[in-house]
């Protein structure tokens, strides 16, 4: 079997992250993650807190705490609540550890000697209130592209254009809110980018064809535009010092590597902080170094952040001219809006991923999130849509059935899977039915089309119930009790067929599925062609229990009260 490297984009460390962020990057990363480990593959799924840059030092400024402290704390609330929608990272590590200072460091030393680094003068925003140089995102706008009022300046959270400070219309300083500013002349490191342009061209002309149209066009877009040479390092007080050996006069001036310069390399300073927990038994550089063929390495992200993952850091990696391993696929998404309106998490608008938790169990967003997951282009949530599909999906779909078929098993049969005759044709063109289904959720997920994939599983769980209703068990245990048997015993082994294949999407439903059959040794990964055709899985006399509902009905009471409190029209 294949090894899979697996990233999702690094949540930022200021704040609990929206369902926006959970569906652009880390929950879709996670289900493929788990449907891999299924089928066998050797996976590592890696990801960590980006704790670098300007936000996290002003968040900590604004709790009156230190930012190494307020980093620490942000990282421990964000890591609780993706183990509350139960993401199975193999390692979740942070930006700020000594693994990425030690190889954003040699990276550079490596880019320097190479011919890639520049030590230039510019000219930068100085703010006498604050009595500093303002690094791009202390200093604040308007956008000169698109007129939004709150753009920073490395980028405008609304046109995604990037930015410098200088290019800001109105500029005051996020510190202090002054506009009293000036520009001064400093030091910075620029890393050439331009005179990796065609490097980076014929790299993304050999995999663009392969990623989704999203990533490959923002990708073609910037390089058609031209690489620019770009600083890479701030005048801030938290971030990867510029190495003392290498830059000496920088680094006694206190310049640390800009994020997007260090985040990145986050991906393999994390996978060494893995290693480095078991360093017998595991080896960080036979995933990221030399290993072009033997791994292949999928990235999951939002689309804004797919310029820096297709363009910015292979143009680092090929310019370090060492034998990193670069992605293979990215898989980009477009943006989940609320009610039409952007998720924002500095504006605080829309469901953030902890209230979600309050709400509800982690399996109804996993669901709903991924059947309804911004591929090919921008989706909505809304309160209406999100109550119609727990309804009709979840609570009536597969948790009417699963409760359908044990508690009428155990009234009329007791607590046990009951005998029955001989399969007929009914269960045959189950059988042929399930197969091809299966068959299709498995093609949708090796591509990565998950909202296919959800529609395929979907349809899984609706044989069961035409299967169910062909069949009519309540009316055919008054003619034929073995028939009746023989339904019940075939539905349950859909519901242990369900349990299996649906683990990436609902891991704690099918946790509970599984476990209401008390089979002396289930070892089941997934289930083959031959098990689906046959659904034996299950023989009589196995005990079983009724488990408890597996998801509530949301009532309009329900609606109501979220939109109450969350808004919506």
């Amino acid at each position: 079997m294949a090894r899979h490297l697996i990233t999702s984009a690094l949540p930022y460390i200021n704040g609990i992250k929206h369902l926006g962020n959970m569906v652009g990057s880390m929950l879709p990363a996670d289900v493929y993650s788990r449907y891999l480990r299924q089928r066998g593959h050797d996976v590592l799924y890696i990801c960590a807190t980006d704790e670098h840059g300007t936000p996290a030092e002003l968040a900590a400024k604004e709790q009156g705490i230190p930012v190494a402290e307020f980093c620490a704390q942000a990282h421990d609330a964000q890591k609780a609540v993706y183990d509350g929608f139960a993401l199975a990272f193999d390692y979740f590590g942070r930006s700020s550890s000594e693994q990425n200072v030690e190889i954003t460091q040699h990276f550079a030393r490596r880019l320097n000697e190479n011919g890639f680094i520049e030590e230039r003068a510019i000219r930068q925003v100085y703010s006498p209130t604050d009595g500093r140089f303002l690094p791009d995102r202390y200093v604040e706008g308007t956008c000169p592209h698109c007129g939004y009022d709150k753009a920073r300046g490395d980028q405008c959270e609304n046109c995604t254009r990037v930015l410098d400070p200088t290019d800001l219309i109105n500029p005051r300083s996020a510190i202090s809110g002054s506009t009293d500013l000036e520009v001064r002349e400093t030091k910075h490191l620029f890393l050439l980018q331009s005179k990796l342009q065609h490097e980076v061209e014929e790299w993304v002309s050999r995999h663009e064809d392969d990623w989704p149209q999203l990533a490959s066009s923002i990708a073609r877009k910037w390089l058609n535009e031209g690489l620019h040479d770009r600083a890479i390092t701030r005048d801030l007080d938290w971030g990867v010092p510029v190495p003392a050996d290498t830059w000496p006069e920088l680094a006694a001036e206190g310049k640390v590597f800009y994020v997007w310069f260090d985040a990145p390399i986050e991906y393999i300073g994390a996978t060494k902080e893995w290693a480095d927990l078991d360093p017998e038994n595991r080896d960080w550089k036979s995933w990221w170094y030399d290993v072009d063929t033997d791994v292949r390495y999928t990235e999951f992200m939002a689309k804004d952040n797919v310029p820096f993952h297709t363009v910015m850091f292979p143009a680092t990696e090929l310019g370090v001219r060492e034998p990193w391993k670069k992605v293979d696929y990215v898989k980009a998404f477009n943006w989940l809006t609320y009610y039409g309106g952007k998720f924002s998490t500095s504006q605080k608008r829309g469901v953030f991923t902890d209230q979600a938790l309050d709400i509800l169990p982690a399996d109804y967003w996993r669901y709903f999130l991924i059947a309804n997951a911004p591929e090919s282009d921008d989706s909505s949530f809304t309160w209406e849509h999100f109550t119609a599909t727990v309804n009709k999906d979840l609570a009536d779909t597969l948790g009417n059935f699963v409760n359908r078929v044990l508690s009428f098993s155990k009234k009329r049969f007791g607590e046990e899977v009951p005998a029955g005759g001989e399969p007929g044709a009914a269960e045959a063109k189950l059988g042929e039915e399930i197969a091809r289904l299966l068959a299709e959720y498995e093609q949708q997920m090796e591509a990565l089309q998950f909202r296919k994939a959800a529609a395929a599983l979907r349809a899984l769980w609706s044989a069961g119930n035409s299967y169910l209703e062909e069949k009519a068990p309540w009316l055919e245990i008054k003619t034929d009790k073995d028939g009746a048997a023989l339904t019940l015993r075939t539905a349950m082994n859909l519901i242990h067929l369900y349990a299996v294949v649906s683990e990436p999407f609902i891991p704690a439903t099918s946790a509970a599925m599984r476990q209401a059959f008390a089979l002396p040794s289930d070892t089941a990964t997934w289930i083959s062609a031959d098990e689906a055709r046959t659904l034996t899985t299950l023989t009589p006399g196995i005990p079983f229990t009724v488990p408890p509902v597996l998801f509530a009905k949301l009532t309009d009471e329900d609606l109501e009260n979220y939109k109450e409190r969350f808004g919506g029209e």
